[in-house]
């Protein structure tokens, strides 16, 4: 039930984050066009949310070094690549997203990484149980 609620509230930012000039979604062709919008949105939060802790975690890893170097701002290149991936993928697979460019892609990125920590901060909630 918790990855439902986590993958609709991503769904919501990337509807979000779509909302800007340079990033645009793609539903793929049905016949109820509303439907198709909302599952696309669902389905490229979970392609995000898979892209994250699969590619996400090897290039944290492997660019471990460039993170210390920068003091961490290499983390807003490497979200824009992950969310160039995810733009790629999701194009390949017939339906998506859209970037124009790499500086949307690490704008994006960005935004999407604000808007899903507060609407995740805001409704998924852990039953508080200590006492």
């Amino acid at each position: 039930m918790r990855f439902l609620l986590t993958t609709v509230l991503n769904a919501i930012a990337v509807w979000l984050v779509s909302l800007l000039p340079g990033i645009h979604v793609t539903p793929y062709k049905s016949d109820n066009e509303q439907l198709a919008l909302v599952l696309t949105y669902m389905l490229i939060a979970v392609l995000w949310g898979l892209v994250n802790s699969v590619i996400g975690s090897v290039v944290k890893v492997i660019s471990l070094p460039l993170y210390c170097l920068t003091l961490g701002l290499f983390a807003l290149v490497v979200n824009g690549l992950l969310f160039w991936i995810v733009a790629w993928i999701s194009g390949l697979l017939g339906f998506g997203l859209t970037i124009d460019g790499f500086g949307w892609a690490v704008g994006g990125a960005i935004l999407l990484s604000l808007l899903s920590a507060v609407l995740n901060g805001l409704f998924n909630h852990e039953k508080d149980d200590r006492r």
